[in-house]
């Protein structure tokens, strides 16, 4: 697509439709953990660092896509073993100042992965410098190469007050909502060339009942 038809503000309104799928509706999310290269001591002979130091956790809305785990049996018995694949979006990761890297790890659920490969994407109708999102790939890491506690949600098998998550806050560009700083930017709110939502982030929580319909979402 020309230039001509694409500018500045095409750009930015298909940015801020994306960041409203990923963050205002989807609602997956990963917990990302950039490995610090300046203070992690690395082996002279074998080039691996064992205990690796990490910058705290950045959570990072994403689309996720999920492979089952694989089995395979080796001397030592079976082992288990899980990949999966997030797509980034390009400006969220700007705005939060992180430069996906592969050696890094991230968290979903109760597994960590390692990221052994971050591919961009596409381009935005063929504007070299404008990228949608970056699919992020990792496999599951080894036991010892990460010792933090994975962050909720997790699991309804656990007890933990994060294990599940009772409540889903949009962001809609607020830089903060009822949980907190979101780090969200929406381009043409601030360029001003679109007022906020007057509504403010929507919010999708449990009212305290045991239905799963028993929400503020139904108007119950």
């Amino acid at each position: 697509m020309a230039r001509l038809f694409i500018t500045p503000r095409e750009i930015d309104f298909i940015s801020d439709l994306t960041k409203e799928i990923t963050k205002d509706v989807i609602g997956q999310k990963i917990y990302y953990y950039h490995v610090r290269e300046d203070l992690t001591e690395v082996h002279e002979i074998y080039e691996e660092a064992t205990d690796k130091v990490f910058d705290p956790p950045i959570e990072m809305e994403g689309m996720v896509e999920w492979q089952p785990e694989e089995f395979s049996t080796t001397r030592y018995g079976s082992e288990e073993s899980t990949k999966i694949s997030v797509y980034l979006h390009a400006r969220d990761l700007l705005d939060k100042d992180l430069q996906a890297k592969e050696g890094d790890y991230f968290s979903y659920g109760t597994i960590f992965f390692e990221v052994t490969s971050v591919i961009a994407d596409k381009q935005i109708f063929g504007q070299v410098e404008h990228l949608t999102g970056f699919k992020i790939a990792g496999i599951q890491a080894r036991e010892g190469q990460i010792n933090v506690r994975p962050i909720g949600p997790l699991s309804e098998s656990f007890t933990d007050d994060d294990a599940v998550q009772t409540a889903f806050v949009q962001q809609r560009g607020a830089s903060e909502n009822i949980l907190g700083e979101t780090g969200d930017v929406r381009q043409l709110q601030a360029d001003g060339k679109l007022d906020k939502p007057i509504t403010g982030p929507k919010e999708v929580a449990s009212k305290g009942g045991i239905s799963t319909t028993d929400s503020s979402f139904y108007g119950d």
